[in-house]
């Protein structure tokens, strides 16, 4: 772990920037820490496509979090996002996102079999990668010893949490969602099977990349009993602000 940045950023908040090395890249993560005691609770945060560690989405919450709740929380660039690809690149996925979240019958897509392809292989590549920086947090002493773990990510932040939570059973609970179960993506559903932890689901109605019915499926394949899914009106990015509130009484039920 090489950190290249600290920075106090709000009223008793730091933010470290570092670097680990995971099969020879090199993945950029940062950290968000109240200052004094260090916290008991850590939060990994996986940001959407074509976003980055650093969204507002995210550095937001993870202040917020630190300010408020007393939490630590920690996120990194999934493959080919963020700092690791270059800003010309980032641009331009930007925008072949934001068109098809508008639903503009022009906009590039991947086939199905294509789409299935690529969130396998950026699953399989950010599990160890998530891990090795998870690692790589608990042994720094920045936060607690064997701390509370929980996790947050919707859209791609689901397509890459759901194989994590999947795979690795230190997770307490999850906020998930924007994301769906094709019936032909058989490793995702694997994954939502294997998971058992307490989970809310968000899921927009009338979103223009998602399958209000494979919404349900995937919603339906998570095996955790104490589960529960809101659906709100509009498209992917419209998420009311009353239910992203009620995130905040999720993880206090769980982790206080």
């Amino acid at each position: 772990m090489r950190f290249k940045h600290t920075e106090h950023i709000d009223n008793g908040v730091t933010q470290y920037e570092f670097d680990i090395q995971v099969a020879g890249e090199i993945v950029p993560g940062v950290l968000w820490i109240p200052e004094g005691n260090a916290p008991r609770v850590l939060l990994a945060m996986g940001h959407g496509g074509s976003s980055h560690k650093k969204s507002e989405n995210i550095s937001k919450r993870a202040i917020h979090y630190a300010k408020n709740m007393g939490w630590a929380s920690l996120a990194i660039d999934a493959p080919k996002h963020g700092g690791r690809i270059s800003p010309e690149e980032a641009d331009l996925e930007r925008v072949k996102t934001l068109a098809r979240i508008k639903g503009d019958p022009k906009a590039t897509a991947l086939s199905v079999e294509e789409k299935i392809k690529f969130l396998d292989n950026l699953a399989a590549q950010a599990i160890p990668e998530w891990q090795a920086a998870l690692g790589a947090v608990l042994e720094s002493g920045l936060i607690a010893a064997e701390p509370t773990l929980a996790y947050w990510g919707v859209s791609q932040g689901s397509s890459i949490g759901i194989p994590l939570l999947g795979a690795d059973k230190r997770f307490t609970c999850a906020v998930l969602g924007l994301a769906q179960l094709h019936p032909e993506h058989s490793s995702l559903k694997l994954a939502a099977q294997k998971i058992h932890i307490p989970l809310r689901f968000v899921f927009q109605w009338d979103d223009a990349i998602r399958n209000r019915d494979y919404g349900l499926a995937l919603f339906d394949a998570f095996a955790s009993k104490e589960k529960s899914m809101h659906i709100n009106p509009g498209g992917h990015t419209e998420v009311p602000e009353l239910e992203i509130e009620s995130w905040d009484n999720f993880f206090a039920n769980y982790l206080l």
